[in-house]
């Protein structure tokens, strides 16, 4: 990334552990959070563990505050990451930018690669998973399911490898084609595949069983990659970035 579009994010603050991975020239970024960040705060109490660390307004999709200049200032995020999953998130500086980039999510023209831990291992790979999903929301709860829904859900999912423990895991690699909330996790747990460390739709008892192993405890999940192009000033332009993958994701035994 050049400095001068680095420069655009310089006095951006950042949540804790929060990292800018690549920017461009029009403000667009790639951040990469921890897992336990959200992405953004639903109210002020989060502000402390948010992906950036003030004021989010719902309808304009953008965090707003003021610099040390006096001067009001913008970021627009762009998609989501839940709170337990690590790894890449979108935002830009510029909300027409941001506009046109979730115009290619809603397109299905932006790539994204997720790696899991999962308990198990896939009787093939690669396969393509097709599922039919129901999202439901309400209290501040999002909860999946592939029972009685209507959206259609698809992701390609390759081995990485697999481990030969006691408990065994394996390490899967995710490229999903559609963005249901959930989608993942509730699409490796259909399959016998739960994903490591998931309080939702996971395996209780191999959590357990994991952490008193020696395992952290955290969910086993990260955006690791993804890419895209997009249209601006009348030219067409890519955007790629990758986020290393967490050395605990290491542990297969």
């Amino acid at each position: 990334m050049r400095a001068a579009a680095a420069d655009l994010w310089a006095d951006v603050p950042l949540g804790s552990g929060v990292t800018l991975v690549e920017c461009d020239a029009n403000g667009l970024a790639a951040l990469a959070k921890p897992e336990g960040v959200l992405s953004h705060p639903n109210g002020p109490r989060d502000l402390a563990r948010s992906l950036v660390r003030a004021p989010y307004d719902k309808a304009a999709e953008c965090f707003e505050w003021t610099d040390a200049a006096g001067a009001a200032r913008w970021i627009w995020l762009i998609n989501r990451l839940d709170s337990a999953t690590s790894g890449l998130i979108l935002a830009a500086t510029d909300g027409a930018v941001a506009q046109e980039v979730r115009s290619q999510f809603q397109r299905r023209r932006v790539r994204k690669v997720y790696q899991a831990l999962v308990f198990g291992k896939p009787r093939q790979s690669p396969e393509t998973w097709r599922d039919i999903l129901s999202v439901t929301k309400g209290g501040g709860r999002i909860r999946t399911s592939s029972q009685g829904g209507g959206l259609p859900a698809e992701c390609r999912m390759t081995l990485v490898r697999s481990g030969s423990g006691p408990v065994r895991v394996s390490l899967i690699r995710l490229e999903p084609q559609t963005g249901r909330s959930h989608q993942l996790r509730v699409q490796c747990a259909k399959r016998g595949l739960p994903i490591v460390g998931d309080q939702t739709y996971g395996n209780f008892g191999a959590n357990r069983a994991f952490v008193k192993g020696g395992g952290l405890k955290r969910m086993f999940l990260h955006s690791q990659a993804i890419s895209l192009e997009y249209q601006f000033g009348g030219r067409a332009l890519a955007f790629s970035a990758e986020a290393p993958l967490p050395a605990e994701f290491g542990q297969i035994a």
